[in-house]
């Protein structure tokens, strides 16, 4: 476990304030969620950041490469047989290359609900052989997914260098 002396301390940014309506209040919070985690796992050191470190084999490479797989599934249609595959990112991945990937994923995610004015319409890249869930839905699970990781990957960040905050 690092020492507390040496620890990395980043600026901890505060929840976002949106507009007054239910789509910025949304997306808001999900663009806030996406640049911690994007951060979190941005410049952590290798191996450390494809390496294990608890008994379930998480590691911070492996949820940044899991989200990007959720946001392509989620909003652009993409179909994951094996989610738990989507865990790991290949050995030749560096940490920048994840990152990047997600990033993209994110902008692509987000160019696609600038199209959508409906909340209550369904994604428009649905999954194939799936009923498409409403716009509301896939950006509160999307802020629930990301968050939940963003959790996990602020542990794992902590355990490898000291680094906390956003």
């Amino acid at each position: 476990m690092p020492s507390t002396t040496g620890r990395v301390r980043r600026r901890d940014t505060p929840p976002p304030r949106t507009g007054n309506d239910e789509t910025g209040t949304l997306r808001g919070f999900l663009d806030y969620l996406r640049s911690s985690i994007a951060a979190k796992v941005e410049g952590a050191p290798e191996p450390q950041a494809r390496t294990a470190a608890v008994p379930s084999g998480t590691n911070l490479l492996g949820l940044l490469e899991h989200l990007t797989h959720v946001e392509r599934s989620m909003f652009l249609g993409d179909n994951v047989t094996d989610w738990q595959a989507t865990f790991q990112a290949a050995p030749s991945d560096s940490v920048a290359d994840v990152v990047a990937r997600y990033r993209d994923a994110v902008e692509r995610a987000n160019e696609m609900l600038d199209g959508c004015t409906d909340l209550g319409a369904p994604v428009p890249q649905p999954q194939p052989g799936r009923p498409a869930p409403s716009v509301r839905w896939a950006l509160t699970h999307m802020i629930e997914e990301t968050g939940r990781h963003a959790g996990h990957a602020d542990i794992l960040r902590e355990l490898i260098d000291g680094a906390t905050g956003r």
